[in-house]
């Protein structure tokens, strides 16, 4: 097990004249305690010092109207397992802030963010010359796997059938893509470019992104031997969320709600083991 950093920074976008929080957990050069954030905990090192490295990058893309800080299970075992992990908090889609749901100008600036977040990188003091940016993966939950597609060379279309400008990004090696969202792709041919290995997992009770989205992957991409597919028993939708603290798990908490009888703890502890196994694949670690 490695120790892990984690710093919070912020990601401008001169284009669109905007910025979002980033939150970086990475492996660090010594071993540090819990580390309170949100309703959370890690274990992790506020701006500790960076291992050697160099490490592979992936960025984690939440859903519509989620947040940054609701995949820290996944971050933590990757940053374990000598991974630098982003968690970007999609400009007008997430919790706090969730004006553009539903619009083309939030299929052009997610994969956007992306692209940023790696490119801030290069300036990061203290990850520098412990990242290799040219080595990247996109893990994407719902809107997130949207994210993941199009900036791994899939081509959108709004809703009124016009062509969303989304430039990719050949850094991106891999995705895993977690009840992804994927209507956006609706004509053949618009995932012919997706050409990277691709981990993707369904929930057998999810009625926001069934399963004829992971279909339309398996019938687009170019080599569809690339693709691994995982279909998760008695999960919902919002399953892939980290475990909430118990105090949070009520009734009323729906982030943290999961049909009758799944365990999300014990399932979390067998996906961050399939996700490291399957960037290790592909990256060699």
């Amino acid at each position: 097990m490695k120790h892990v950093g984690c710093q919070h920074i912020r990601v401008w976008d001169d284009q669109a004249n905007i910025g979002f929080p980033v939150f970086i957990m990475y492996p660090a050069a010594d071993v540090h305690g819990p580390y309170e954030i949100g309703p959370f905990s890690v274990t992790a090192g506020l701006n500790a010092p960076a291992g050697q490295g160099p490490y592979p990058v992936v960025v984690i893309s939440h859903g519509s109207g989620g947040h940054r800080l609701v995949y820290l299970t996944l971050a933590q075992a990757l940053a374990e397992a000598g991974y630098v992990v982003l968690c970007p908090e999609h400009f007008g889609n997430n919790t706090d802030d969730n004006f553009l749901e539903g619009k083309t100008r939030n299929l052009e600036l997610r994969p956007r963010h992306i692209t940023l977040c790696l490119n801030a990188l290069a300036d990061n003091d203290i990850l520098a010359g412990a990242v290799q940016t040219d080595k990247a993966a996109v893990l994407g939950h719902s809107m997130g796997g949207y994210t993941g597609l199009a900036v791994a060379g899939g081509r959108p279309w709004s809703i009124t059938g016009r062509r969303v400008p989304v430039i990719a990004d050949k850094r991106i090696k891999a995705l895993i893509l977690m009840a992804p969202a994927t209507g956006w792709f609706t004509p053949d041919g618009s995932l012919a470019e997706v050409t990277v290995p691709i981990l993707a997992y369904h929930a057998e009770h999810d009625s926001l992104t069934p399963f004829n989205n992971v279909e339309r992957i398996l019938d687009q991409v170019p080599d569809k031997g690339k693709v691994t597919v995982h279909h998760v028993e008695n999960a919902g939708h919002l399953s892939f969320l980290s475990p909430f603290p118990e105090a949070l798990v009520t009734p009323g908490f729906i982030p943290a709600q999961d049909p009758e009888g799944f365990d999300r703890v014990a399932f979390h502890q067998r996906l961050t083991g399939e996700v490291v196994a399957f960037l290790n694949g592909v990256f060699g670690g």
